[in-house]
């Protein structure tokens, strides 16, 4: 012992203030210390072998891949909004969106392979059929949406051929929701936490903001007095968007975090007020309000849906990085299993 020993004639070598107080006396002591006691053990750090991450970072580059994330949404959404417009008599928002969804996924399909390196590899992709792979199947269906837009607002705009872009039109609305949301499938089928944690309300939440950009891109392009559609779509993707947003993250518990820090923070704030502020000028945003009211409402949506699939991607790559977010779900996947 190191202050006094026991021997057989009783404690030897005792000196006083260096013993352990038992009793009344250490009751005292504690109590007169209060909270400033700090905790002796500290608190868990997660880490790996050698300090390298459990999962491997995803390799894609932020701009390339949240623009395709947000370009898809955006095309498959014009698609559906202008064959809407088109059945109920609304010509210049029909072309609006058939050029918007022409454009998008011509800028999507570029930065998809912009990524990929060289054209060679989406072309790969297309050598087999694989129902259970989102990539595979993403790739078709690009394939088969994409010259459809173009038909579509090709036909519109040289105004010739009406009965087959009528055709192309309603082709590429019945594909529109799938390209707006196999996306969300896409990257929640990989092993990346906020990701894959995501995969129930995750296409729910890439359709309303698709719907909220497609029609800021038709409130910035049409004449007012045909945005009527457009408005009520804002309004209907921007409650979509928010409502699916915040209970994915209740859902998902400790992995949610990411959202809620750093830079995925700041982008994900700026969404949630440039969707909720655009559909609410949306909403009253009609033709006695003037040309500048809707092409603010229009530009606050399309900009609020690039920001939270660009937050998304962020936040995505954050949590792969943190050995956390994928211990902490699978110790409490475990404790439920016991349990």
């Amino acid at each position: 012992m190191s202050g006094s020993d026991v021997t057989r004639s009783g404690m030897g070598g005792a000196r006083p203030g260096r013993d352990a107080v038992t009793g009344e006396r250490a009751g005292r002591r504690r109590r007169r210390r209060g909270r400033g006691e700090q905790p002796m053990v500290p608190e868990a750090r997660f880490s790996s072998y050698y300090g390298r991450p459990i999962l491997n970072e995803p390799a894609w580059k932020a701009l390339d891949i949240a623009g395709y994330l947000y370009l898809g949404g955006l095309a498959g959404s014009s698609s559906l909004l202008a064959a809407g417009a088109q059945v109920t008599g609304r010509p210049a928002t029909a072309r609006a969106a058939k050029a918007g969804a022409a454009g998008a996924i011509s800028l999507s399909l570029a930065a998809l392979v912009h990524d990929l390196g060289r054209p060679a590899r989406f072309l790969n992709m297309l050598r087999v059929f694989k129902p259970t792979s989102p990539m595979n199947m993403g790739s078709w269906l690009l394939v088969g949406y994409a010259p459809l837009t173009v038909v579509a607002a090709a036909t519109d705009v040289a105004r010739r051929y009406r009965p087959v872009g009528s055709a192309a039109t309603a082709a590429a609305a019945v594909l529109g929701p799938a390209v707006a949301t196999y996306t969300a499938v896409l990257v929640c089928d990989t092993a990346v936490p906020s990701w894959h944690e995501g995969y129930r309300e995750m296409p729910f939440v890439f359709a309303g903001s698709g719907a909220a950009a497609a029609a800021g891109l038709a409130l910035v392009c049409a004449p007012l007095e045909q945005t009527g559609p457009a408005r009520r779509m804002a309004a209907l993707g921007a409650a979509l968007e928010l409502g699916a947003f915040r209970l994915m993250k209740r859902r998902m518990g400790v992995v949610a975090e990411p959202f809620g820090q750093g830079g995925p923070r700041r982008l994900l704030r700026a969404a949630e007020v440039l969707t909720a502020g655009g559909a609410a000028l949306a909403a009253v945003a009609g033709p006695r309000r003037g040309r500048a009211s809707a092409a603010v409402a229009g530009a606050a949506l399309l900009s609020g849906s690039a920001a939270l699939r660009f937050g998304v991607f962020h936040a995505g790559v954050a949590s792969a990085r943190d050995p956390k977010y994928s211990v902490v779900p699978q110790r409490e996947r475990l404790r439920d299993a016991r349990g």
